[in-house]
């Protein structure tokens, strides 16, 4: 792995890209807590998840993104895939 690419850097990139799709971003020690603010979720709260980036085990402990409740999203090099990913289950939560 580019020793430059860790998780936080990974995670950074996916805020950024995020971000630029009108999404609330918050980087933090525990991950990247995305809120789409157009979509309402549980509790008149906003569509929101927290975003983790570590190795997974079934990619040969490749860095890969996954959701607060630990379902795979993307790996982390590909960016605009997590992106999409994201995007996609924020704004589905509207429709629960």
């Amino acid at each position: 792995m580019d020793e430059r690419m860790t998780p936080e850097v990974r995670l950074a990139a996916l805020a950024a890209h995020l971000a630029a799709r009108k999404l609330d971003v918050d980087l933090s020690a525990a991950g990247l807590r995305v809120a789409n603010p157009q979509v309402k979720g549980c509790c008149a709260k906003n569509a929101a998840d927290t975003v983790s980036c570590r190795p997974r085990d079934e990619d040969a402990d490749a860095l890969w993104f996954f959701t607060s409740w630990g379902e795979p999203i993307a790996p982390a090099d590909r960016l605009t895939d997590a992106a999409v990913a994201v995007l996609g289950y924020l704004a589905a939560k509207e429709e629960r």
